[in-house]
Formats: C-alpha cells, sequence, structure tokens
C-alpha cells in the first residue's frame, strides 16, 4: 500500500523496479488501478518465485492500513476514514506475528549483505533498509529470548519482505522531504494467524516495536498493524502528530489487496509545506536546546552519539571544545531540537554519555523557508536545497550525501559533481 501511494503521488515505479531489480532475488513487481470503496487508488503487487504476495489470515476481513506525515516538506499517509494504522498487508511478518511461513528462513547477517550488495539502492537507502530489520530483529529476540544475530526471520526474511522494506526505504528518500511524521495508529483487534499460531492483535513484536507510539483500536477486528509495518513507521518517522498544518501540494492513494465494504482499504499519502514554512518572510518556532560537558568521553563515541541524535530526530548536533575544571580538555555537546523531542534526546545522551546532567531551555528561532528540487549532471540527479525568505531565493546548495555517491559511484572528484549541480540550477532557471 505504501508503495502504491509513493507511485500514486508522483514517485516513478522504474525506481523500484530497479531497486527490486538490483537484490536479485527474483522478484518482480506489478502495478494496477483498482477501487476500493469509491476511491481509485494505485496497487502495487510483489511476485516472487513462490507467487503472489497475499494477506495473512485474521479473525475478520477488515483493512490493514497506515499513517505518517511530513514537516517543512510533509507527506501524510493515512486511511480513509482516519482509520490510521499501518499498513502492510503481506503474510511475510517474522517469526512472532507471523503468518504463513513461505520461503526460506534467513538470518539478519544474510539479510544485510544481500541489501548492501544489491544495486541501484543509494547508500542511504540501503542502511534504513537495515536498519528496519535490525528493529525486527531486536522485537523478535526481545520476545523470544534470545540474542539479535542468533533470530532466523521467516516471513520478513522471504524475497517479498525484502522488496518491500528496500522499496519503503528507497522510496521514502526519494520524497526528498525535510521530515517524516506520522497519525496516531489504529492497531486493530481480534486475533490473527501466525507462524507460532494464533495471536491476539496487535501481535506481540508489533506491540514491542511500537513502544512510545500512539496507538488505539477503533474496534475493527483485524490486523491494522503488522510488524513489518510497525518497524518501517518507526524507523521512517521521526515523531507521530495529527494531520499537520500544511500547504498541500500533492496525494497519492495505495490500495490493500482486501476490499472491503463501507471501509476504504487505501493509503493516502499527503506531501505539501507545513504552515510555517508558507509565511511570506521567515517562520517563527520554539525549539529545545539540550547541553551537556562531556571530558571523560572516548572521541570516537562522541562522534557515534553525533550521528544517532541525527538520526533521531535532532535539528542539528555539534560539539564545541571547551577547557573544564582542574584545567581538563573537554566537549561541550550542543543539540537543537522540536521540544517534543527533548525526552527522548535526553534520554539517549544518558544512555550513550559519561554525562550526569543535561541543560535543557526553549529558545525562540526564525528560520528561512527551504524546499528541495532536483537537477540533473552528467553522472545523475542531485537534490539541492533551496532557502528563500519573502519568496525570493537567498541561499541554494546541493545534498552532500547525493553528491558523495555519485562522485564515489562514477570515480570523479566530489568538488566536481558539486559544481556541476550548481551549474545546472543556475542553467535551469528553477526559483
Amino acid at each position: 500500500m505504501l508503495l502504491g501511494a509513493l507511485v500514486d503521488a508522483g514517485i516513478p515505479l522504474k525506481l523500484f523496479e530497479d531497486a527490486v531489480s538490483g537484490l536479485n532475488i527474483g522478484a518482480r513487481l506489478e502495478m494496477s488501478r483498482v477501487n476500493r470503496s469509491g476511491i481509485s487508488a494505485t496497487k502495487i503487487d510483489v511476485y516472487t518465485p513462490e507467487g503472489k504476495d497475499r494477506p495473512r489470515e485474521s479473525s475478520s476481513e477488515k483493512p490493514l492500513i497506515r499513517n505518517r506525515e511530513h514537516s517543512r516538506k510533509l507527506a501524510h499517509p493515512d486511511e480513509h476514514h482516519h482509520e490510521h494504522g499501518l499498513d502492510h498487508s503481506h503474510s511475510h511478518e517474522h517469526s512472532d506475528g507471523l503468518g504463513h511461513s513461505h520461503g526460506p528462513n534467513r538470518g539478519l547477517k544474510e539479510i544485510r549483505e544481500i541489501i548492501l550488495k544489491a544495486t541501484a539502492i543509494s547508500d542511504t537507502a540501503k542502511r534504513t533498509a537495515v536498519k528496519i530489520f535490525e528493529a525486527l530483529g531486536a522485537a523478535e529476540a526481545k520476545i523470544h529470548d534470545t540474542d539479535i544475530e542468533s533470530v532466523h526471520f521467516h516471513e520478513v526474511g522471504a524475497v517479498d519482505a525484502m522488496v518491500d522494506i528496500v522499496c519503503a526505504a528507497a522510496g521514502s528518500e526519494a520524497l526528498t522531504v525535510d521530515r517524516i511524521m506520522c497519525s496516531p495508529l489504529n492497531v486493530g483487534g481480534g486475533t490473527v494467524k501466525c507462524a507460532h499460531g494464533v495471536f491476539p492483535v496487535p501481535a506481540p513484536a508489533t506491540l514491542e516495536l511500537l513502544k512510545d507510539a500512539p496507538v488505539y483500536s477503533s474496534g475493527i477486528q483485524a490486523e491494522l498493524v503488522t510488524p513489518t509495518g510497525a518497524a518501517i513507521i518507526k524507523t521512517l518517522a521521526t515523531r507521530f502528530s495529527e494531520f499537520p498544518r500544511m500547504k498541500v501540494e500533492k496525494a497519492g492513494y495505495g490500495a490493500g489487496t482486501r476490499d472491503f465494504s463501507g471501509h476504504a482499504n487505501v493509503l493516502r499519502l499527503t506531501i505539501g509545506e507545513s504552515q510555517s514554512d508558507v509565511a511570506a518572510l521567515t517562520s517563527q518556532e520554539t525549539v529545545t536546546v539540550l547541553e551537556a560537558n562531556l571530558d571523560d568521553l572516548n572521541p570516537q563515541v562522541f562522534g557515534y552519539v553525533m550521528d544517532r541524535l541525527l538520526e533521531e530526530g535532532a535539528l542539528d548536533a555539534f560539539g564545541t571544545p571547551v577547557q573544564m575544571k582542574k584545567n581538563r580538555p573537554g566537549m561541550l555537546l550542543t543539540v537543537l531540537c522540536e521540544p517534543e523531542e527533548a525526552e527522548t534526546l535526553s534520554h539517549l545522551i544518558f544512555t550513550e554519555t559519561s554525562t550526569l546532567g543535561i541543560r535543557r531551555r526553549d529558545e525562540r528561532r526564525q528560520a528561512l523557508t527551504r524546499r528541495w528540487i532536483n537537477v540533473s549532471t552528467q553522472w545523475g540527479d542531485v537534490r539541492l536545497k533551496i532557502a528563500n525568505m519573502n519568496g525570493t531565493v537567498t541561499n541554494y546548495a546541493p545534498e552532500y550525501e547525493d553528491c558523495r555517491r555519485i562522485a564515489t559511484e562514477n570515480h570523479v572528484p566530489l568538488k566536481d559533481v558539486m559544481q556541476a549541480a550548481l551549474s545546472e540550477y543556475g542553467r535551469s532557471g528553477k526559483s
């Protein structure tokens, strides 16, 4: 459903076809247009060497749904009638929530190798896909009291699951949005037949993955959030909230396999700009500043913490050399984040560093409105971030990760790729 919504919203189907081909696991995609309770939607079917991917059995044939949104550049998938669950209407969930087994068992190590060796998939998308599988593995290991590397994924390790997860990672990257957010998730109810028997909905792994996420049940007796879906949304979304104030640019609808009377089994992806970004001059917003002084932390760990903070939703994170008590050299760790992310990031700092205290304050921030555009170079497409003030472009810069990837793949200097992107933007006349 997510892939259908992405295609319906403008992401080329070829992106997913190339990603599937690059995995080299014998899968293919098929696209069609269908109607679900009066809504026309795009349906993407996954075909594996074992046949067409099908939903797993549940106690009641109800829709599986998913909801998500983006800020600054926003995308918001949701199911019609606001049944905001996370759809992954497939039978390939892992050994805890997991539908009928239909593929070889694979360990996390093997899955990592397949994804990392894939072609036509960016390094960023590969890392995201691996992170999703690791989230599934961690939940599975905890449920069954085992080590994550000892977990063998049943349906999750199957071909169709790798297709769904890798394409979700590649498609979310192709949206070129600043943030992915998710509405509260409707987990459904009843029971579902899994690889280990009949489980209550939500399945144990789903519940483990959705810790700290807002969930509810509307009373529908069906599994509306699966472990795979829960892992995807928890990995891609930076936070959960209701539908944001935004200027809508486009929307896409992805269809599930099952069709229900009076309930549209579709996922809606809405893309646009957040309300503050549409302001005439600059946006006014409140940010939280977290600070901690560190004088006994391994520098390698400091770099790791910085990466983790940014992955977990920090707006910015940086270190400043300082001279601390007893003339010990140290680092001042500073993190900027949205107020609702402060608790999560504070917990990460306490967990990953040696600090005993964190200073916290709220500040007002002015920011230029920002958006992304794509420009074509002789080696491939590069994203440019454009900053505007009162409708006039004030700054623009090529996305470093895009340029680095192209430079590495084509064996050309990074500076040449960056300059080519800037030159193409100048020639294009885009504003």
